[in-house]
């Protein structure tokens, strides 16, 4: 169980650093003017999201289900950190749908935001990180 633990987190891990990521290259796709900047921006968000950020999150929550089956399935009453957990990475996954509609919108030249937006939509997925690292460490509830 530890080989899935470890896989895991190397998931959860590389699927944050592509949420971060992302939503940074939509601030600068935001803000180009130049057609070549914009096909490019196009090409690097299009490879992130399909490449690395999808895989990552399928891979994490994989081994999140195989993990909840094998270890939390007897003591699914007693955890309350467990069930908030579960619905914060169910917003997580709402958020990064969100996200691929976004590259959609960039790359049919559709964005309806600007910069600015992009920089606070960068931050939600901070709030639940640390969320969900407090949860699962300390179990408060």
């Amino acid at each position: 169980m530890l080989w899935i633990k470890s896989f895991h987190l190397i998931a959860v891990i590389t699927w944050f650093a592509a949420l971060f990521y992302l939503p940074r290259l939509f601030v600068y796709h935001a803000m180009s003017e130049d057609t070549i900047s914009k096909e490019r921006f196009k090409v690097m968000e299009r490879k992130l999201y399909r490449g690395i950020m999808t895989p990552s999150a399928v891979v994490a929550t994989a081994m999140g289900v195989w993990l909840l089956y094998d270890y939390a399935w007897a003591a699914w009453s007693r955890s309350g950190w467990l069930h908030t957990k579960l619905l914060l990475v169910a917003i997580l996954i709402g958020y990064h749908i969100y996200c691929g509609r976004l590259v959609a919108d960039f790359a049919a030249d559709r964005n309806r935001h600007g910069h600015v937006w992009y920089r606070w939509f960068n931050e939600f997925p901070v709030l639940i990180l640390v969320s969900v690292v407090i949860l699962v460490i300390v179990k408060p509830f």
